[in-house]
């Protein structure tokens, strides 16, 4: 979620608790339930569906519950709401910019529940294009670095039209443009690599290096937003040394 250069960050610890799995699975429903609305329930011919499911049996979530959401999305079983996408910008502490991406049945809740968490924490809304202009929409394939040769994955991931390979400690990340992730990601999986998600994501084009107390901060704000059952997605231009980033894995 953090836009931040950083992979071990907050979004990837909560997925291993299960006091969050229910928030998680929740959300990741949510996108299995669009992408089949958009583009048919067949994970074969649907490649946004199928990163969508991969993704949710990454986190483990029941095979049943899978199956019930890509019903519900394509219309093949009654339940499935009508979800809006709204974009909101905001500031954090220190000045830091956020993109905050919601899946809502409830447009009023959502901007209510943004506005009183960023208030709640030290930041606030931004007008649109404000913060936006200093993100760019970008695909990342994460692929876990054990056992992976850098090396090879670089060449292999260039081989398949990738924009770079960052090593972020425990994952390599693969930049695509946009249009590329899937094909990208399928060219890595033919080559015998094993991803862990394959997402659409705003990188941030100029990031914020924060000391250990503002980063406190925004991981706060982050953790809050984080935690509102419409916000999908939050994309943030920070980054801090390695210290830092040690400071709040211990935290």
């Amino acid at each position: 979620m953090s836009g931040h250069s950083k992979w071990a960050t907050t979004k990837h610890k909560k997925a291993a608790i299960d006091a969050k799995r229910g928030k998680l699975f929740a959300k990741l429903i949510k996108n299995i339930e669009i992408a089949a609305r958009m583009g048919g329930g067949d994970p074969d011919g649907n490649p946004s569906l199928f990163d969508a499911i991969y993704k949710a049996k990454k986190a483990s979530m029941p095979a049943d519950n899978i199956k019930r959401a890509v019903k519900r999305g394509s219309g093949e079983e009654a339940g499935g709401k009508s979800y809006e996408d709204i974009v909101y910008e905001g500031y954090a502490p220190a000045g830091v910019g956020l993109i905050i991406e919601c899946l809502t049945d409830n447009r009023n809740r959502a901007a209510a529940e943004v506005r009183s968490t960023l208030g709640k924490n030290g930041g606030s809304l931004a007008t649109t294009g404000s913060v936006s202009f200093n993100f760019e929409r970008k695909g990342e394939i994460a692929i876990k670095a054990e056992g992976v040769d850098f090396d090879d994955l670089f060449e292999k991931a260039a081989e398949a039209g990738a924009e770079d390979v960052r090593d972020e400690g425990e994952m390599y990340v693969v930049v695509t443009a946009p249009s590329d992730v899937h094909a990208v990601r399928q060219a890595l999986v033919d080559a015998g690599f094993e991803y862990e998600s394959a997402d659409l994501v705003m990188a941030p084009k100029n990031e914020i290096d924060l000391s250990l107390e503002d980063a406190r901060k925004v991981n706060k704000l982050i953790d809050a937003l984080d935690d509102l059952d419409d916000v999908q997605n939050i994309y943030a231009n920070w980054t801090a040394s390695d210290e830092v980033m040690e400071q709040l894995d211990e935290e």
